[in-house]
């Protein structure tokens, strides 16, 4: 096995089946670069992009020239009563100057006039100047004061649609100064390498570098930054190769495709537009949403039925974003799918592993990477028997080790799927074989190991039948070119995670349902271990899987709590909740930190989620009509008239406002209320921020 947790004779970075992959070594610096399928952002050039404010915000809020709102909504005075106050203000005004230019309010206005000019002036072209000039500041007056009152400017700025004073615009490009332009490499400079600086420009401006390109190129001057020794060989790569530098190994520098748009700066991607409705927070009403590193690493759940949109619209586009990600050296993604889901081309992952098809050039590793019996047997009790009721893990893991360890003291290595099964049954030959072999090696403990086994079969509560009829269903014709322990193969394992890769699993769920869900089972379960186990946890490490059912057990479950602390997030889709045992419903919620309900939940799916986000306080106001008795003949007799018109009686309205406490969203709300292609969402961040639930629309 070599340094990247892919057993390979060759030692060659793996690649994946299919197409043929992009050469290992770049073009020539002076060589165009084809641009990525879709553009970062809207931005003609990278620079532009790289421009672009990304204002701090909430989690959730797609950073990209996202314009801040306020925290409340202001007060909006209807466009019908800003029109008649005008109106009535400017008849209002019309009326008192009349007045006042035909003396029916005297002449005490004038007084100011006759005041200040010279008794020498009257009759002359002077006063008849001074006259209009103070007509004129009297009007000026009148328009000033009767604007004000009848709200004209408000009434003008809403006809030509300006925003309202205190709204904050996004910043220009050309407000940016070169000290703080992104684009201008700032931080080569500051280390003194103008030159490289200067050349990475070139490249970015000459249209031969992308967004992957300036992301990994950073990443790499972040990690030679701190590490001395690396300095040397950074600055001879970007000099040598210039945008084309510090490749990934597999050489690629973009993805074949991208079906989401994402903003790699801020390691975002886009998934849709809030709904603006009365139940959305103001501030987040109409932005745009997307999910990054920050919320993942607390792991999220979706559940929403067929057809909803959780592959196409969240598992793709998450899986995309990381796998760029990947790209730029900042995280590794492993995807489990079934062989018909469409989470992106063979040439979008290093390695494409499938489970029960003979073209499949990867393998996958059994035993998660594990040199140790105890390890490799717990990872295996999880996934064989870990969904069972009344099965205890811990004894199953127990007699599996009883089996592992001997057999690798022996032999060297663990157990092929056949020779796994025939020991769990107990068979004669190849017991007497490995006693022989223990026995020639001097393993005592390891003897006694085995004995115990043999002892132990069949007993009361003895989990070996169990085993082995787990470990029959892969022990089938369409695996048997699987999960190789002899070295010939090319095995995936999960010890990869230190390394940025891409991977995507594909289980054959069709033909084999039971053994594909313990095989994603046992993935999670190896995930869990490994992400926590790596020595460097500076990528972010990420385990995406298309249909989690029958997958979470309390293992597992208790494997992805610990996930938040290591760098490392899983992405769980249920059709509905009920593919998860009654027990850990409730702990599967309450575990992750981002939850997510498609349109089309049951109302018993929903009453989870609303027991998950809770109650908040809400103001509500209660009208109650009440019938108007007069006492007077004269007001009975309006009243009776009144009402022989309108056909109701004469009520006055009594409110009554109050502080009550309701769910954010109810379950009749989320089965009924959420329209096709919107999805109710609730985030929380590794750093402890949170977003209540919010109506998003995915198709925007």
């Amino acid at each position: 096995m070599d340094a990247d947790g892919i057993h390979d004779t060759s030692h060659q970075v793996p690649r994946p089946a299919g197409p043929p992959p992009r050469p290992a070594s770049p073009p020539p610096s002076g060589t165009s670069v084809p641009p990525p399928s879709r553009a970062p952002g809207a931005s003609p050039t990278l620079a532009d992009w790289l421009r672009v404010p990304r204002p701090a915000a909430e989690v959730g809020v797609w950073r990209y020239g996202h314009v801040p709102r306020a925290a409340e909504e202001p007060e909006v005075t209807p466009t019908r009563q800003l029109v008649s106050g005008a109106l009535i203000s400017l008849v209002a005004g019309l009326m008192l100057w009349s007045m006042l230019w035909n003396g029916y309010l005297g002449t005490f206005w004038i007084w100011p006039l006759l005041m200040f000019t010279p008794d020498s002036w009257r009759g002359t072209t002077p006063f008849v100047v001074a006259g209009w000039i103070w007509y004129g500041i009297v009007i000026t007056i009148l328009v000033v004061g009767f604007g004000r009152l009848g709200r004209w400017p408000e009434l003008l700025r809403r006809i030509a649609r300006r925003p309202a004073p205190g709204a904050v615009a996004p910043v220009p490009a050309a407000a940016v100064g070169e000290s703080e332009d992104v684009a201008a490499w700032p931080q080569l400079r500051a280390a003194g390498l103008g030159e490289v600086a200067e050349l990475l420009v070139r490249e970015a401006g000459d249209g031969r570098m992308n967004d992957v390109d300036f992301v990994r190129i950073r990443r790499a001057w972040d990690n030679a930054r701190t590490d001395s020794t690396r300095l040397g060989p950074f600055d001879a790569s970007v000099r040598g190769k210039g945008a084309g530098a510090c490749l990934h190994p597999s050489g690629a520098r973009d993805l074949p495709v991208r079906a989401a748009r994402h903003d790699l700066l801020e390691r975002q991607v886009l998934l849709g537009t809030v709904d603006s409705g009365v139940r959305t927070p103001y501030a987040r009403r109409g932005t745009r949403f997307a999910l990054d590193p920050r919320v993942l690493g607390t792991s999220m759940l979706a559940v929403g039925p067929s057809g909803a949109g959780k592959t196409g619209r969240l598992v793709r586009p998450v899986v995309e974003s990381l796998a760029l990600q990947a790209l730029a050296g900042q995280a590794a993604v492993v995807a489990v799918a079934s062989a018909d889901a469409r989470l992106g081309p063979d040439a979008a992952f290093d390695v494409v592993v499938r489970i029960g098809d003979p073209a499949s050039v990867y393998d996958l590793d059994l035993y998660g990477g594990a040199n140790d019996a105890d390890e490799a047997a717990t990872l295996l009790a999880e996934a064989f028997v870990g969904d069972l009721t009344g099965m205890d893990v811990r004894r199953a893991a127990t007699a599996l080790a009883q089996l592992l360890g001997p057999f690798r003291a022996a032999y060297g290595r663990f157990p092929a799927v056949p020779e796994l099964r025939e020991l769990l049954e107990q068979l004669k030959a190849p017991l007497d074989a490995l006693r022989r072999a223990l026995e020639a090696a001097g393993a005592q403990a390891m003897l006694r190991e085995l004995d115990a086994r043999v002892r132990q079969h069949g007993g009361s509560g003895d989990p070996g039948h169990v085993l082995a009829d787990r470990v029959a269903l892969l022990d089938r014709p369409a695996f048997a070119s699987f999960f190789d322990t002899t070295g010939a193969g090319r095995p995936f394992s999960m010890a990869a995670l230190e390394h940025p890769l891409r991977v995507r699993i594909d289980l054959p769920e069709r033909s084999h349902a039971d053994a594909s869900r313990m095989l994603a089972r046992l993935l999670l379960a190896q995930f869990n271990a490994s992400a926590v186990a790596r020595r460097d946890r500076s990528l972010f490490a990420f385990l995406a899987f298309d249909d989690a059912s029958h997958t979470v057990t309390p293992g597992t479950l208790r494997g992805v709590q610990r996930l938040r602390s290591a760098n490392a997030g899983v992405l769980l889709t249920l059709r509905s909740l009920d593919e998860v045992p009654e027990a850990l419903r409730t702990p599967l919620l309450g575990a992750v930190g981002c939850r997510m309900a498609f349109a089309g939940v049951t109302t018993w799916d929903g009453k989870r989620f609303a027991e998950a986000w809770g109650t908040e306080w809400v103001e509500t106001r209660d009208v109650t009509h009440r019938t108007v008795f007069a006492d007077q003949p004269l007001t009975r007799a309006i009243h009776s008239f009144r009402k022989l018109v309108t056909g109701k009686a004469v009520t006055t309205d009594a409110v009554t406002v109050r502080q009550v406490e309701r769910e954010r969203w109810s379950a009749s709300d989320l089965a009924h209320a959420v329209p096709p292609g919107h999805a109710v969402l609730s985030l929380d961040s590794v750093t402890g921020e949170r977003a209540a639930p919010l109506l998003v629309n995915l198709t925007t």
